[in-house]
């Protein structure tokens, strides 16, 4: 017996683009893909099937260490009714000199999607441009998107809105908080974000997100004082201090990002009600305490979950 689809809205005008950075898509598409997402959501807590992408396959480029990008990309595109093919570098000719231009042209013969998590977003940008296929940006030194949409997506979930909200992130001007940061300014929050001298996000990702919310309505401030920065806020974010291939740095870097952890000192700072994300994986005692971690404010574990939501809406807005 065929399994019946649950009626969703999937964006039809997003089939065949890819998701290299938050900025490919614009306001209300980031929202459509939202609203997806808590669907199928709610379909899985159900236990409804969804298979929206029967038979389809996806290659999963994977460059970088990876426990939630990898699985919940897995498990989604499973879930949704296809299957994912996890293509390590050593798996590959790329490792071996092969050119992107060169695997990106087999791979479109191959795969409906490719998800890469990798070094350069160039390579990601690369790839995109001679696929035929969708290509998703599982995490590169400058950008994490897919984390930025689950981020919108749990902040929505536990406080109702986005509009209007204060997202205050605190630590490292990564590539989580250049992501988060145009996610946020173009969905209308008032983002701060708060770093050491010398760590702030790059320029050209501050004046994107400020040109993003001054259409939105939303807000792009810089800080240096994270008791400021916290006071009134409704999320607290953080991440890691010392990155993937920073490990040299992590000696200064615990010196330099001194009392910018999430403790239970600055939870108290922020307004009443306030929630507290990081994206994974945490280093208790640095940019957040166990205590804030697992405590009640924490919407971390939530938010790791719907990594799983979120790319299961991204894959069924963009395969065809």
């Amino acid at each position: 017996m065929a399994t019946s689809i649950p009626e969703v809205d999937v964006n039809s005008r997003l089939k065949g683009r890819s998701f290299t950075r938050v900025a490919d898509l614009d306001a209300d598409e980031l929202v459509r893909v939202l609203d997806l997402a808590d669907r199928l959501k709610e379909l899985q807590r159900r236990r409804e099937p969804h298979p929206l992408l029967p038979g389809r396959a996806l290659g999963l480029i994977f460059q970088k260490p990876s426990t939630r990008t990898r699985v919940s990309f897995e498990v989604g595109i499973a879930q949704l009714g296809g299957t994912g093919l996890h293509l390590a570098r050593g798996d590959l000719q790329l490792g071996r000199g092969e050119t992107i231009r060169d695997t990106a042209t087999v791979l479109s013969r191959y795969l409906d999607g490719i998800v890469i998590r990798t070094f350069a977003q160039a390579d990601v940008e690369e790839l995109a441009r001679h696929a035929d296929v969708p290509v998703i940006n599982g995490l590169t030194d400058s950008a994490h998107p897919c984390q930025a949409l689950a981020d919108m997506m749990t902040i929505r979930e536990r406080l109702g809105r986005l509009h209007g909200v204060r997202l205050v992130y605190l630590g490292d001007g990564n590539n989580m908080c250049a992501s988060l940061m145009v996610a946020a300014a173009k969905l209308g929050l008032h983002f701060v974000a708060a770093t050491p001298s010398g760590y702030e996000p790059p320029r050209e990702v501050s004046e994107l997100a400020r040109s993003a919310a001054a259409a939105s309505g939303g807000s792009v401030e810089l800080a240096d004082s994270p008791e400021q920065a916290v006071r009134g806020a409704d999320v607290l974010y953080t991440d890691v201090w010392t990155s993937m291939g920073q490990e040299a740095e992590r000696e200064r870097r615990l010196r330099d990002f001194a009392g910018f952890g999430i403790d239970e000192r600055l939870v108290q700072l922020a307004g009443d009600g306030a929630i507290v994300l990081h994206c994974l994986p945490a280093h208790d005692g640095e940019e957040i305490t166990e205590a804030v971690l697992h405590g009640p404010r924490s919407a971390v574990w939530d938010q790791a979950e719907n990594r799983l939501h979120a790319q299961k809406a991204l894959l069924a807005s963009l395969i065809r």
